[in-house]
């Protein structure tokens, strides 16, 4: 786990630089901070558990736990703060790595005016994004016979895809970008900014998002 925090790590970082360049922007950090710890209270599979929003889960796959914090995040970002847009971060799948390798972080957005926007501060910045697809037919692949979803596929295919299929059932109508980070945010490769195992991937890319758009 020394790695698979990339997205709350980026998300203190550009906090961080925000407040560290005095940015003219109304920016709200969210992060879910738990202890994943197994114990006798701990999912099982087949389990149905209740979402802050009220939507019930069965929990498909043990290992698909960060979705279970993240959509509480953003239920909860979105009723308290009523954003204008919302964006996440998140090493949370591997089939991203497998759909994108270690050049580009998957996106995924309601909205292309904010994915336009990303997608160039990405080729600006060089922490580049790739759009991928979302859709009724991958939103299917999460229905449950038991619960309003299940928190993954149930098999290998579009893992990336149902993944944030799964989160935008928290984001409502708000405009809401999620980026899979998990192959660009630990054990990228090297190049002359990135010279750790963790790459910071994130930070430079929202920072010249709000610079470039959004600052007053």
């Amino acid at each position: 786990m020394k790695g698979d925090m990339g997205g709350a790590a980026a998300v203190t970082g550009l906090m961080h630089t925000l407040a560290a360049r005095k940015a003219k922007v109304n920016v709200v950090g969210v992060i879910g901070l738990v202890e994943n710890m197994p114990d006798g209270n701990a999912q099982r599979p087949g389990d149905i558990v209740k979402s802050m929003s009220g939507q019930t889960i069965e929990v498909i796959n043990t290992d698909a736990e960060g979705r279970l914090v993240l959509c509480d995040a953003l239920w909860y970002a979105n009723q308290r703060f009523k954003p204008a847009f919302m964006i996440n971060l998140a090493t949370l799948t591997g089939a991203i790595g497998v759909a994108l390798g270690a050049h580009h972080a998957g996106l995924f957005c309601n909205d292309d005016a904010l994915a336009a926007n990303l997608l160039i501060s990405g080729i600006n910045t060089g922490e580049r994004l790739w759009r991928m697809p979302l859709g009724r037919e991958y939103d299917k692949m999460i229905d449950s016979r038991f619960a309003d979803m299940k928190n993954t596929g149930g098999s290998r295919q579009a893992g990336a895809i149902t993944a944030a299929q799964f989160l935008k059932r928290f984001v409502g109508s708000t405009p809401w970008a999620h980026l899979d980070i998990a192959s660009t945010a630990m054990g990228a490769p090297s190049d002359e900014i990135n010279q750790s195992w963790a790459s910071g991937y994130g930070v430079r890319l929202l920072d010249e998002l709000v610079r470039a758009y959004y600052e007053a």
